[in-house]
């Protein structure tokens, strides 16, 4: 069917009856929009309107699907035509439906294997005791506070006061104090052993007449190893990088990939200044207390 041809069939049609889309569209059903449609060649009315549509214009359902007036002779020719035209559009139509059919499922397909994997994810951190990601359960799960962390830390920090003590300073008097970022700690529960990868910053100061003052100090990347024993958390071994050309083989045999990346910014991202002004705030609240 050529529906270009037939959709100024029915504008020329109408007009010779002097009606407007409106007044057309209101005699069958529908809305002046679907007249338009219809006359611009961008669609065909539904079987269901052609007979309606063919009583208001004066015309055959034959004539409507050739787009045109036929005399007798052409009426039978054209008849045999229209129908295999009118068969091959439904046609037509019925895949045009099931290519929509399955757009629409392959799209809930989509959606519900993303949902189905969300929420895996997030029991999957439920039973792991963190927080979920995805919210699928339709709250936010957040575990219960494990202090481990902050107890491995806490031996950290006082083995590295301990040892910055111990060493050797240029004022007997000059007190050791540590800030650091941990990026990552990895467990071995079978062993009961931690590896911690932090950078760490560390600042000896001292008081001079009522002013605060700074012995020495570093700041460095550390891997330490810790153990859980009866007693608690202790750092058994710690490393760090060689300065010079050692610094980057270093760097690869002592940290993982993620660690490095994440430590790439540490002189850009605020990090260093921000653990150098708690080791500042350590030591004014240890010496004007």
């Amino acid at each position: 069917m050529n529906q270009e041809k037939i959709g100024k069939f029915i504008l020329k049609l109408r007009k010779e009856k002097n009606m407007t889309q409106q007044e057309l569209a209101d005699k069958i059903g529908v809305t002046d929009r679907a007249i338009s449609k219809w006359e611009n060649g961008r669609g065909m009315p539904d079987l269901s309107l052609m007979k309606p549509l063919c009583d208001e214009l004066g015309i055959t359902i034959n004539e409507l699907i050739s787009g045109e007036n036929l005399d007798k002779k052409e009426y039978k020719e054209k008849s045999d035509e229209n129908i295999i035209n009118t068969i091959s559009y439904s046609d037509k139509k019925i895949k045009k439906t099931k290519t929509l059919f399955k757009v629409i499922v392959s799209i809930l397909i989509i959606i519900f294997v993303s949902l189905a994997f969300m929420f895996i994810v997030d029991v999957r951190r439920m039973n792991e005791n963190k927080p979920v990601v995805f919210s699928t359960w339709g709250f936010l799960y957040t575990p219960a506070i494990d202090l481990n962390d902050d107890e491995i830390y806490l031996a950290i920090r006082n083995y590295l006061v301990e040892k910055g003590d111990s060493e050797e300073k240029h004022n007997d008097l000059a007190k050791t104090f540590v800030s650091m970022r941990v990026y990552l700690l990895e467990e071995e529960k079978r062993d009961s052993l931690y590896y911690v990868y932090a950078w760490v910053v560390e600042g000896k100061y001292y008081l001079e007449n009522d002013i605060l003052k700074q012995d020495s100090g570093y700041s460095i990347p550390f891997k330490f190893k810790v153990i859980k024993n009866d007693s608690g958390y202790r750092v058994v071994d710690s490393r760090i990088p060689r300065d010079g050309s050692y610094y980057s083989g270093d760097m690869k045999n002592i940290f993982p990939r993620s660690v490095r990346n994440d430590m790439k910014n540490v002189h850009t991202d605020g990090t260093i200044d921000e653990l150098i002004m708690e080791v500042e705030e350590q030591a004014k609240l240890y010496f004007h207390k």
